[in-house]
């Protein structure tokens, strides 16, 4: 079916790769090129990394200390980092001991590097390097569908630099760090259950009974890539709780020869990283969930009534559904805010007194990232095609939980939240740009998306964030 979906497009992506082959210039040396440029784009866009915020880095050395809460607080003395001035940690039982709300699996990649380093890792420049890597899985995973390579090319550059990841590469401080480590698993899973399903990535169902890889569990015929699978799934949801949501994608798309073969070989692959994640937040925290969540809710509800949270309502509650839901689709920025300075001059990029600036809450998906629209030709598929049933059923249900958790991100530009289930909707994307019969459209679109986020990145240095 996504062939179909295709359809009025370069039918034949092979000769186009073949093509490029004989011009000398094969696929992966054009996708190395773009990961080199985005990688460089990333490293320019914030020569400032000041390492302000570094809960990861703090997290990782309490581990190599043999403990599982950070050194808190700690003011600066001389060059030593300082983390007392963090507002999302808690009071250890501990005497001099913080607790951190977030999962730990961006500590764990951190780990390493703090081992030869120290607390003078800089987190931040790792997360440029670590985005870059991101754009190579992303044009690996677009390689799996029925694309022709300028349209590879083109999605892949929308992934890096027309959606907030560029902002969160850039930026690379804790919340945007753990998105970046989520995304590049979020989109490995993604990536491995298509290669394991020729079905899903051509159009065509396999036929019945059949087994791409050599399968394990007997007769049940589970995929080994499908575990794979559900590996990289189960350990991006140890970096961003809510990924968990897009379990959906593997009942309906991936290796096995049936839904539940499908459904059976993600879940043995996510238990492990899944089930560690459960056993160590209880022996951390003494619950299941981490309880830091609801005590900084509760501070943040009390210390902050211009972001209009409700302390009488639940840290994850469908009202705030409603009002979040604008935010996400169409959150404006701050158009002629009042001068700073009354002698200043209106300007573009004028910090005093600008025509037009971020706001620090966020700005909606429809005006940061238009080219998300170019999806959504491809929803009348929905439940005839598998792969664009199961990435409507991740996204909504990722966006679902997003949009019900009292913040939404802060000091940010765009919607970051939309990085939690941006790996599961860009092959829809990716085949909304090649069905168009005006694909110039779509290059349009995604040079807008590229243009404003731009835009953000430099306000983003202007403004501090």
């Amino acid at each position: 079916m996504v062939r179909s979906i295709a359809q009025g497009s370069d039918r034949d992506a092979r000769a186009t790769v073949r093509r490029g082959l004989r011009n000398g210039f094969p696929t992966a040396a054009v996708g190395l090129a773009v990961v080199v440029l985005l990688l460089a784009t990333y490293l320019v866009s914030n020569p400032r990394r000041d390492g302000l915020y570094a809960h990861f880095t703090w997290q990782a050395a309490a581990w190599l200390e043999g403990e599982t809460a950070i050194r808190y607080p700690v003011p600066a003395v001389g060059d030593r980092p300082a983390n007392d001035y963090y507002q999302d940690v808690i009071p250890a039982s501990v005497p001099g001991r913080g607790e951190i709300p977030f999962p730990p699996l961006p500590a764990v990649v951190l780990l390493p590097f703090v081992a030869i380093w120290g607390l003078a890792t800089n987190a931040q420049l790792l997360g440029a390097f670590l985005a870059a890597l991101d754009v190579g899985i992303a044009f690996w995973v677009l390689g799996r569908l029925p694309l022709d390579r300028r349209a590879r090319v083109a999605a892949t550059v929308f992934f890096g630099l027309g959606t907030v990841f560029w902002y969160s590469a850039a930026v690379a401080t804790t919340w945007f760090f753990a998105h970046l480590v989520a995304v590049g698993l979020g989109l490995g899973a993604v990536g491995l259950a298509l290669a394991g399903d020729p079905g899903a990535a051509s159009g065509e169902e396999p036929p019945h009974g059949a087994v791409v890889a050599p399968a394990v569990g007997g007769g049940l015929g589970i995929d080994r890539r499908q575990v794979l699978a559900g590996l990289c799934f189960g350990l991006a949801a140890t970096a961003r709780l809510t990924v968990v949501f897009g379990a959906p994608f593997f009942v309906l798309v991936g290796a096995g020869r049936d839904w539940r073969a499908r459904a059976l070989g993600a879940a043995l692959g996510a238990a492990l990283p899944l089930g560690a994640l459960f056993a160590y937040t209880y022996f951390t925290t003494g619950q299941l969930q981490n309880p830091v969540y609801e005590t900084l809710y509760r501070l943040e509800a009390l210390s902050y009534p211009q972001l209009g949270y409700r302390i009488d309502w639940a840290l994850e509650d469908p009202r705030y559904l409603v009002r979040n839901l604008p935010l996400m689709l169409a959150g404006l920025p701050d158009i002629l805010p009042a001068c700073t300075d009354g002698a200043s001059v209106r300007g573009f990029f004028s910090a005093a007194c600008p025509w037009v600036v971020p706001k620090d809450v966020g700005m909606g998906l429809l005006l940061t990232s238009p080219a998300w629209l170019l999806a959504v030709p491809t929803l009348r598929w929905w439940a005839e095609d598998r792969l664009v049933t199961g990435v409507v059923l991740a996204t909504v249900a990722i966006a679902v939980v997003d949009l019900m958790h009292f913040s939404q991100g802060w000091v940010q530009f765009g919607y970051r939240f939309s990085l939690d289930w941006l790996p599961f909707a860009l092959p829809l994307l990716a085949i909304g740009l090649v069905g168009l019969r005006r694909r110039w459209i779509g290059y349009g679109l995604i040079a807008v998306s590229v243009a404003v986020n731009a835009w953000g990145v430099a306000w983003g240095r202007i403004l501090g964030w």
